[in-house]
């Protein structure tokens, strides 16, 4: 699987991107990540991506020409509709969830737009498929919303884990919480672990675990 993220800072991926899952999955080929610098679609000699908005207001917006090309370049033309899609980071956007997750894994190629200043262009909606948010909160940008989306749909693409890691967390039901988990040591500042998991009877520890589950 293919990620693209146009992003205004793609420096800011950096630190994430090279550690832990997400650069053990590039390294064995499960996943691609790419960054497009937004400014290098910019207008002009200055590169420009934004502009005030018409009506007035406070702060800038992104032009929806500049992202229009940002996206023409990043798209690869030959896959179908169905195996690409382009979302955008946006307040207004659907909220994320794992279901939400599991579809985006299942694509060849995922373009995601990071906002940023005080919006973008109500016109980018006739170039994309998706607008997401990933909380009821406001944040600088879309590069850190970005990164979530990212590190959760590569750890879900076939081989980047274990099997049977992902198929029984929390949210691979729907609302569902995974049970609670300990290790050793077995009594820790008097307070034990349960009983039933030290016993073997792995039926009974298989319901105590179906017990336990919680709703979200």
């Amino acid at each position: 699987m293919k990620i693209s993220i146009l992003t205004l800072f793609p420096q800011m991926f950096e630190g994430p991107f090279s550690h832990s899952i997400i650069k053990r999955a590039i390294e064995k080929g499960n996943a691609e990540i790419n960054f497009v610098d937004i400014r290098d679609f910019g207008i002009g000699k200055h590169k420009t991506v934004d502009d005030k908005p018409y009506g007035g207001g406070a702060g800038m917006i992104l032009k929806v020409d500049v992202l229009k090309s940002a996206i023409d370049h990043t798209r690869i033309k030959k896959l179908n509709i169905n195996s690409e899609k382009i979302i955008l980071m946006s307040a207004k956007g659907k909220a994320y969830n794992q279901k939400i997750a599991k579809d985006l894994s299942k694509l060849e190629h995922l373009i995601i737009i990071c906002g940023h200043y005080e919006g973008v262009d109500e016109r980018i909606s006739n170039y994309i498929d998706d607008e997401i948010r990933i909380g009821d909160f406001v944040v600088t940008g879309g590069e850190i919303p970005a990164m979530l989306i990212a590190d959760s749909v590569v750890r879900l693409i076939p081989s980047v884990l274990k099997e049977g890691v992902v198929e029984n967390e929390s949210f691979s039901e729907e609302g569902i919480l995974e049970h609670p988990h300990y290790t050793r040591p077995e009594i820790f500042d008097g307070k034990s672990v349960p009983e039933i998991l030290l016993k073997g009877d792995h039926k009974k520890i298989s319901e105590w675990k179906n017990s336990k589950k919680l709703k979200s």
